[in-house]
């Protein structure tokens, strides 16, 4: 079974409409998993069915309905996972489109999202940006809780400084979630644990880099490594400055 993300506008939300939809659904065998209002008149289903030929069939179906527009039928993107369980799209960067924005406000949100991209197999680096005490740390935990993995810390700041030399077998396994901070693994960073950052950078698992802007310059690693870019703030006019944090010990 295959599943299907679609979206349409309401441009008329007569009584019965939904129902309509749904029996059209049912007559072709396409089951309805989720359904919910995403953005104001739009409407999201993510939708089942073994036959592909029967999601043709509903889409050229529903372009002679009147009241509604499909503006999606795709293969489901994380962003429409998402769209469908919290109502609404996550804000991305016009110019990056792997750059995601969230505020604190938010934070279930981005622990859903962090949950989705942690249980994905194979390597993938995520950076975080944020100022200091806004929960850049936490929402990693609780993204590794969702998504049923361990995470094991290279470098943090979460309760004191931690900048490891070394690390057992069990919290070397791929399966983890690595976190790394992009400050503390670059600029007050021993020559064993940088050895220890290489080690873990080159292996086929999820890194989370908090601070990716400092991480990038003072390393030999390009943003061509990052998978996604997550930008977290206390509100949505906060400006993430580096300068304050890298010249403080204890950030």
């Amino acid at each position: 079974m295959k599943q299907w993300y679609m979206e349409y506008v309401i441009h008329r939300n007569r009584p019965g409409l939904l129902g309509d939809i749904a029996s059209l659904m049912g007559m072709l065998n396409i089951n309805i998993i989720t359904i919910n209002g995403v953005e104001n008149s739009s409407r999201g289903m993510l939708l089942q069915t073994a036959n592909d030929e029967k999601i043709d069939a509903l889409g050229k179906m529903l372009e002679k309905v009147d009241n509604i527009t499909v503006t999606k039928l795709r293969t489901p993107k994380l962003v429409d996972i998402l769209a469908v369980r919290h109502g609404r799209y996550i804000e991305r960067d016009s110019d990056d489109r792997k750059t995601f924005r969230f505020v604190r406000d938010e934070l279930g949100l981005l622990v859903d999202f962090l949950g989705e991209v942690f249980k994905r197999d194979g390597n993938q680096v995520v950076g975080l940006r944020g100022m200091p005490r806004v929960g850049k740390t936490e929402s990693i935990i609780a993204g590794s809780v969702c998504s049923n993995k361990r995470w094991s810390f290279v470098s943090s700041t979460l309760l004191r400084q931690t900048v490891r030399s070394m690390m057992s077998e069990e919290e070397l396994n791929p399966n983890n979630v690595f976190i790394v901070d992009g400050i503390v693994s670059t600029i007050r960073a021993n020559e064993k644990h940088v050895e220890l950052l290489t080690n873990v950078m080159e292996m086929n698992s999820t890194k989370v880099i908090e601070h990716p802007d400092v991480f990038v310059r003072e390393s030999e690693y390009t943003y061509d490594i990052f998978d996604y870019i997550v930008e977290l703030r206390s509100h949505p006019d906060e400006e993430i400055n580096y300068d304050a944090i890298t010249t403080s010990v204890d950030y």
